[in-house]
């Protein structure tokens, strides 16, 4: 027999996906007919599996030690990055979510097995720092409740337990948390805007198109921190969040972000590419502000955080004469 003590980090999740994880090499008609035999039983009493697990759940497994480790794969290794991990940029942490400036250039979520993503790091972070155990990689796998493109640089809100987690994830689902983006595009914009479409994509070339039918309703906001004759420093507020949303989306109304190599200029990009070294576009998740809430994140209730630019794009912001702004331009983080 088995004992299983359901912790913080499980919590929150039903009996029959948390014993998915668990056994995760055993069909689904196993864990059922389990139950119902009662050789896997919750806090001592029969169970169906749609119970929702809290803090000090004990779950019995009733197996031979043979069949655990048969279906439960516990001899194999979490994924994990291998050798040193690249540090993280944290702006906020506390037992429940982490909140990390992601790098250009770092994938969120992998793409492929042999990627390394922002997922992975964060794993490698709290197995080093001992908030986890391999053993619970087993059962949970931290995960982040928005993503950023590749070459997108700022805020990425991590979960640590799964109550954190689905928290996240039912807030993004629901916009209550206010995503803005900071961005310097090509042209002069003196004045707040507000754009609305539709975005089709283009999985064989990754790319959207903005149109005003037949496809997803996206809508973006802005507002001009500083500008000159040939660029603007845009705050952007994302209402909507679909793939490629702010880059396509200014690129229609002619301000293609300064670096973007799907929707930009080449011909600005390769002027700034040579003169600072810019090799993606200058888009950066700058803040996100918390609603009112209580529960698992009632400690960021309200709250809004933000990110450091990275310094290709301070570099920029510091060395541009800007005709407005220049004072607000210069108080960006960085």
């Amino acid at each position: 027999m088995k004992e299983i003590l359901v912790n913080e980090k499980d919590a929150g999740q039903r009996m029959d996906k948390f014993l998915k994880k668990y056994l995760k090499d055993a069909p689904a008609s196993f864990f059922y007919k389990m139950l119902r035999k009662k050789n896997i039983v919750l806090n001592g009493k029969k169970a169906e599996g749609k119970e929702k697990l809290v803090c000090g759940d004990r779950i019995q497994l009733f197996l031979s030690d043979e069949t655990i480790a048969k279906f439960s794969g516990q001899n194999s290794k979490p994924s994990v990055p291998k050798g040193k991990a690249p540090v993280l940029d944290i702006i906020y942490e506390d037992p429940q979510i982490l909140l990390v400036n992601k790098p250009s250039g770092m994938l969120s979520q992998k793409a492929k097995e042999s990627d390394l993503s922002l997922v992975d790091v964060i794993t490698a972070y709290l197995l080093n720092s001992g908030q986890m155990t391999p053993v619970e990689l087993h059962t949970f796998h931290p995960g982040i409740g928005n993503r950023l493109d590749r070459n997108t640089s700022g805020l990425v809100a991590a979960g640590k337990t799964v109550a954190a987690l689905q928290t996240l994830g039912q807030m993004f689902h629901d916009r209550t948390i206010e995503k803005r983006y900071l961005c310097i595009v090509k042209g002069q914009i003196r004045k707040s805007g507000y754009i609305s479409g539709t975005l089709s994509k283009d999985s064989r070339t990754n790319q959207v198109t903005i149109g005003e039918d037949n496809g997803a309703l996206i809508r973006t906001a802005y507002r001009p921190v500083a500008w000159n004759e040939e660029m603007t420093l845009l705050n952007v507020h994302l209402i909507t969040g679909k793939t490629h949303q702010i880059r396509a989306h200014l690129s229609s109304i002619g301000h293609p972000i300064l670096g973007d190599p799907k929707y930009g200029d080449l011909k600005w990009n390769a002027y700034y590419r040579k003169k600072y070294r810019v090799c993606s576009q200058l888009l950066h998740a700058a803040t996100l502000t918390f609603p009112v809430t209580e529960g698992p994140l009632a400690a960021v209730s309200g709250k809004t955080y933000t990110a450091a630019v990275p310094e290709e794009f301070w570099k920029i912001i510091k060395e541009t004469s800007w005709q407005h702004g220049i004072q607000e331009a210069l108080e960006v983080p960085h």
